[in-house]
């Protein structure tokens, strides 16, 4: 199909511009299912409108065809600036190499909140930039289809993008409604195209080149044209309903897999067998450093593991709530106000540690000055980010500390209530030793408070011992109940069987029990900041540690690992009847408590290489090469049409049909500067026109128009010789077609010059016309 050659007006263009708009941003609702909120799709409709009214814009001002989709992409790249570029941009809206540099970090960041979050999703900045950058350039590409093309029924393809994206991500696919409207849009796309085409058809008296034509009434019958748009669109409704039915989604797709939002392991590997492994690389990498004013060394958490599923523990799914943001962060379940709590900032900077959780001690209150975006989890707490990671984040966390005495936790003896039932579940096939494990440790005592103190003590006892090759030589590695059970018999293991086997135990008592898993204190340094003293935390201060839930004061930490991290004061056998200050345990320091240098990228603990100063000059590099390009393709055709003046001259200086390359040139100025030199006029009507003219009023001007003229038509239409003698025709006419070039750019005002030079319609008119007389003979 060619473009139609009939011109359109503003106002047909005006209503092209709107129904393409219209179907575009109709068609993105498509997405509603998969993103939270409706602020994302007032952006990119935002964006839709910005492009396609720009374009529409362009072409108002005459700009070649072929350029406007160029220029559009232009006007991209401006919008996502002034809306994502922030202070890296000049005067907001013009970006730099920081703009560009800030452009690769949210696409890379967009890439893992897509990879992290689940449905519905929340528009984080590095998902709104993504979906604005699609939208704007299915915008241009809708655009160019229904304006430059010509081809509006195609435009179907740009917008079945989001139409089937859905369809990838859920198993219901795009909603119905949505489908409903989106083709609607389609059917009125058409309709308006059907009738701006018929309306300039007319406008213009022009039904083709054929001698005999038969006028339309002025009036287009409806029945003409409804009937064909609305088959078109029923069939287009049809195929989207069909493919957003029988897409099958993410969610259920063996072939692109099933990631869990809820685990940290992204391969469904026990995470206790992975902490194994780390135990036994012998050299730690950085982590992390913190400084803590009040003398702080608190456990880091980063995730916590609820469901015993026999085999492992796993983290209950929850999607990200988008409410749940850093900066405010509520009291810990269960917490009550009789407990004493008190607040202490620490400021943390990461080192190597790259992971989408946050390493904050539990509970916490708030946290400052995180790059990107973070949610806290509803019970745990723990923090995490869909759309960055830790990666050389500097942050405060306040930390909530809480301080139950042993008789608060021995007085909060009630039965927990119904939500915290799922805390207590295990198999129904336990073997026989963790029953009676349990019963025989837990004997006697007076409440679950009492019983948590004996199960740690147990663990802790002379009887066990810290291996961590033990657990694999006998083939007892993980946390399920045939481990715990073995380890229970040979009393061999690391944190991860301690953890697991106390979380066991306590719930066989009755005691709702969790895992967290996260870093111990780490240790101090020589370097002091602000007089406080810099800790260190690196990846063999990984650990595993339960925490058990009492109704009134929450969750609480418990250490029964021997040799590791700290007892908690108030879980000291005794407590109760002599209050001991929580002090580190005596033991040997085991080279590794859980620690994971780089064994899995989907968590990152142990840290990643690299000159972070060189991978900064290799963004400014970047960014340099594409302001670069950008600024050549804008300059191309400006470079164009130079090399074809250059040409011309160097056709007149060598006699190579001098007149007519001199009227060439200079015809094809005045046509950059919008005075006509399109090719409907003789040389003579065209000199007339343009003598006619203020900048040629003087005679010096006038005669060099009137030599050309005079030329080109004796070059032309008469003999050989013409009135430029052979001794001095090539400098008369140089000079002459300077003067008249000099005067019709003296007569156009400075915009005119100005867009000339940058979008030289003499040039484009070659291409046009070149194009259309192949496109004629392959008709």
């Amino acid at each position: 199909m060619r473009p139609d050659p009939v011109p359109l007006s503003r106002v047909q263009r005006l209503a092209l511009t709107a129904a393409s708009f219209l179907f575009l941003v109709i068609a993105t609702m498509a997405l509603g299912p998969l993103i939270s909120g409706s602020g994302w799709w007032w952006l990119c409709a935002f964006m839709a409108a910005g492009t396609m009214f720009a374009g529409l814009g362009l072409r108002a001002i005459r700009t070649p065809p072929s350029l406007v989709p160029v220029l559009e992409l232009v006007v991209v790249v401006l919008l996502l600036t002034l809306l994502f570029g922030g202070a890296s941009s000049f005067a907001l809206i013009v970006p730099t190499a920081g703009t560009f540099d800030t452009f690769s970090e949210l696409l890379a960041a967009s890439q893992r909140t897509i990879e992290q979050q689940s449905v519905p999703a929340i528009a984080v900045p590095p998902l709104t930039f993504a979906l604005a950058l699609g939208v704007g350039l299915l915008a241009v590409v809708a655009d160019t289809l229904v304006q430059t093309a010509r081809m509006p029924a195609l435009a179907a393809a740009p917008a079945l993008v989001p139409i089937l994206i859905p369809g990838f991500i859920i198993e219901e696919g795009a909603e119905l409604p949505t489908l409903v409207l989106t083709a609607a849009a389609y059917l009125l796309l058409l309709r308006v195209d059907v009738r701006v085409r018929r309306r300039a058809r007319l406008d213009a008296g022009d039904e083709g080149d054929q001698a005999a034509t038969v006028i339309a009434p002025k009036r287009v019958p409806i029945v003409s044209t409804l009937g064909a748009s609305l088959g078109l669109a029923a069939v287009g409704l049809l195929a989207a309903s069909v493919l957003a039915a029988s897409t099958p989604s993410v969610s259920t797709s063996l072939l692109l897999g099933s990631p869990s939002q809820g685990t940290l392991f992204a391969r469904g590997v026990s995470p206790f067998i992975d902490l194994g492994r780390d135990l036994r690389r012998p050299e730690p990498l950085p982590a992390f450093r913190y400084l803590a004013r009040d003398g702080d060394r608190p456990y880091f958490t980063l995730l916590t593991l609820e469901r015993f599923e026999g085999e492992v523990w796993a983290t209950t799914d929850r999607a990200v709530d988008g409410d749940n943001t850093v900066d405010a962060m509520p009291r810990p379940d269960g917490l009550s106000s009789g407990v004493e709590t008190s607040e202490h900032p620490i400021d943390v900077i990461v080192d190597e540690v790259r992971t989408t959780w946050l390493p904050v001690p539990y509970p916490t209150a708030r946290i400052e000055g995180l790059q990107g975006s973070w949610f806290w989890d509803d019970g745990s707490l723990t923090v995490r980010s869909v759309d960055t990671d830790t990666g050389g984040q500097r942050y405060r966390v306040t930390r909530l500390d809480v301080e139950p005495t042993p008789q608060q936790l021995r007085s909060a003896d009630r039965t927990p209530s119904d939500e915290f039932a799922p805390f207590l579940e295990l198999p129904d096939e336990l073997p026989g030793i963790i029953a009676e494990t349990a019963a025989s440790v837990t004997a006697g005592m007076a409440s679950r408070y009492d019983a948590a103190v004996a199960i740690q003590a147990y663990l802790r006892s002379s009887d066990f011992d810290y291996s961590t090759e033990a657990p694999v030589t006998e083939g007892y590695d993980g946390g399920g109940f045939d481990v715990i059970a073995r380890f229970l018999e040979t009393r061999s293991g690391y944190c991860v069987h301690f953890a697991s086997a106390m979380a066991v135990l306590a719930r066989e008592a009755g005691i709702p029990s969790r895992i967290s898993i996260g870093y111990t204190q780490g240790s101090p340094t020589d370097d002091r900041i602000g007089g406080v003293l810099q800790v260190a935390v690196d990846s063999h201060d990984l650990h595993s540690w339960p925490e058990l839930y009492f109704e009134g004061v929450g969750w609480v930490p418990f250490e029964p690992t021997p040799g590791r991290g700290t007892v908690p004061g108030y879980s000291r056998p005794g407590a109760g009847e002599e209050q001991a200050p929580a002090v580190p345990s005596p033991g040997p320091a085991f080279p590794g408590s859980s620690g994971r240098p780089d064994v899995d990228p989907s968590l990152g603990l142990g840290g990643q290489g690299g000159d972070p100063l060189a991978t900064a000059g290799g963004w400014w590099l970047r960014g340099g090469v594409l302001v670069a390009i950008v600024t050549a393709l804008l300059l191309l055709p400006a470079a164009l049409r130079l090399s074809q003046r250059i040409t011309r001259l160097r056709r007149i200086r060598h006699g190579e049909r001098p007149a007519d390359a001199a009227w060439d040139e200079f015809a094809a100025t005045a046509r950059d500067l919008g005075v006509g030199g399109t090719g409907g006029e003789t040389p003579r009507e065209f000199a007339a026109r343009i003598t006619g003219r203020d900048a040629f009023d003087d005679a010096r001007t006038r005669s060099a128009v009137i030599r050309l003229r005079d030329a080109v038509e004796r070059e032309r239409y008469g003999p050989v010789d013409g009135m430029h003698g052979p001794a001095g025709s090539v400098v008369t006419l140089v000079d002459d077609l300077a003067v008249a070039r000099a005067a019709l750019r003296e007569d156009a005002a400075a915009a005119e010059r100005v867009r000339a030079f940058l979008v030289p319609h003499s040039l484009f008119d070659r291409v046009r016309k070149a194009f259309g007389d192949r496109t004629a003979a392959g008709a």
